[in-house]
């Protein structure tokens, strides 16, 4: 039994074992002015904090949450958990995350072997749409919270005519560059204003030796999707203009936009570190901790885990535009929602588990808890954290747009999220031409793809 108060419903619970245990039949509870309970029954037999406690303990139920985020772990377990289970002591809630890379074949696994979690952490659009729709998702149309969302942010998580949803919303990313101003310091650098001076940048780091210019590896590929095609190329093919074309097949990947998204990551490669094929998500992430590197491409999900982590001041600029370019365009992803596994053994205690993650108070302590994954509730919430508060910024002067590979176009075979990490590998590795990539990627899209005029 975990150490806080004993909610009212656990009292009336144990009155009834207590007047059992007595032998009485005709016993009543009474409430007290002070809210304390007492019973009167042959005897005068009086509830004791230990009955009260053996009832709660035989009610508690535990349920577990599946997700990706594993670097997440011990905030969950410290500070989101405990702020749950507060208000809702018979239910123990247990956060057992799987590493990025491995997350949707093991979650597919354990759901068509029934030892899935009871709550499922969420991609957007496609990935859970394609688990509502084979029956692994449970509707969450009647929620209590969900009116908390407005259709923009339950869109990723519902389906396409937007009646029925099926995650809670829970929050968004920021893509960007996060570097070393310690670092900056030392070399006399400033922030890239355009992407002309983000090379010079990266040039002058080189030309120094002493650290690193860009911290990112391809050894789990997505990294080279997310944070390196999906990061800059927005600015390339004008965000939801872009994205909203593909879709309606006015526009294609072997455009222009395709190809130099591209070639400009492709010159990514020479400011890699040496042996970048073999670098992990996690060996990129130590190696820029450490003080080896100075600019990590990524977003605003490393937040946490950089500030606990590293022991120098951290700065963020956004993706650079090219010089001339009148707008900028940033990726807001729509990135992770939780939803009920439909084949849960403790639905109801999942379900009053998901209330509680749509409520204003959830909102609270995960923008403060995890600084960098920002809230998709109508009532904005702020963060305190300085980072965190720099990106949610970019907002005010760029265009939010989503990832490309997440909204209807990675439904078939092949799917384009798969192809765009063998491309954008392909393109940083020396292997593949970025107009070859191109025609691999509009070909596979082309492959099963109905534009949806």
């Amino acid at each position: 039994m975990k150490p806080y108060p004993v909610r009212r419903f656990a009292i009336v619970m144990a009155l009834g074992i207590v007047v059992a245990a007595y032998g009485g039949d005709g016993g009543t509870a009474n409430e007290t002015d002070d809210g304390s309970t007492s019973a009167t029954a042959a005897g005068e037999a009086e509830i004791t904090d230990e009955a009260v406690e053996q009832s709660a303990a035989a009610d508690a139920v535990t349920i577990t949450i599946e997700s990706w985020r594993s670097d997440d772990a011990a905030i969950w377990d410290e500070q989101i958990i405990p702020a749950f289970e507060a208000q809702f002591p018979h239910i123990d809630v247990a956060f057992t995350p799987t590493a990025p890379i491995g997350y949707d074949a093991a979650l597919d696994a354990r759901l068509a072997a029934g030892t899935a979690g009871d709550v499922i952490a969420c991609r957007p659009f496609d990935a859970s749409l394609a688990l509502f729709e084979r029956g692994d998702l449970a509707s969450l149309i009647d929620l209590p919270g969900m009116e908390n969302f407005n259709p923009v942010a339950k869109i990723a998580w519902s389906t396409d005519d937007g009646s029925t949803p099926f995650c809670v919303p829970v929050a968004s990313v920021i893509h960007g560059f996060i570097y070393n101003k310690t670092v900056f310091d030392e070399l006399g650098l400033v922030e890239p204003r355009t992407e002309e001076e983000f090379f010079e940048l990266l040039g002058a780091i080189s030309d120094d030796g002493s650290y690193v210019p860009l911290s990112m590896g391809t050894a789990d590929r997505w990294e080279a999707a997310t944070m390196g095609f999906e990061n800059i190329g927005p600015n390339y093919w004008k965000g939801e203009e872009g994205r909203r074309a593909l879709i309606g097949g006015t526009a294609k990947l072997t455009d222009r936009a395709y190809v130099d998204t591209l070639a400009t990551l492709q010159r990514w490669s020479e400011y890699l570190a040496d042996g970048a094929s073999a670098l992990t998500y996690a060996d990129a992430q130590q190696l820029f901790t450490l003080g080896g590197a100075a600019v990590y491409p990524a977003g605003s999900w490393e937040i946490a885990g950089f500030n606990a982590e590293s022991d120098f001041e951290l700065g963020a600029f956004p993706p650079p535009p090219r010089a001339g370019q009148d707008t900028c365009y940033l990726s807001d992803h729509t990135d992770i929602g939780l939803g009920l596994n439909a084949a849960s053994g403790a639905p109801e205690a999942a379900r009053t588990f998901l209330a509680w993650v749509a409520s204003s108070e959830f909102a609270r302590v995960l923008v403060n808890a995890l600084p960098g994954f920002f809230s998709l509730q109508d009532s904005p919430v702020a963060s305190a954290d300085l980072l965190a508060q720099e990106f949610s910024s970019w907002r005010d002067d760029c265009e939010s747009t989503i990832r490309i590979s997440s909204h209807m176009l990675s439904r078939g075979e092949p799917r384009l999220e798969d192809e765009l990490r063998a491309v954008s590998v392909g393109v940083l590795t020396g292997g593949m031409d970025p107009v070859d990539g191109a025609r691999r990627l509009g070909a596979a899209l082309d492959a099963w793809h109905t534009p949806a005029g």
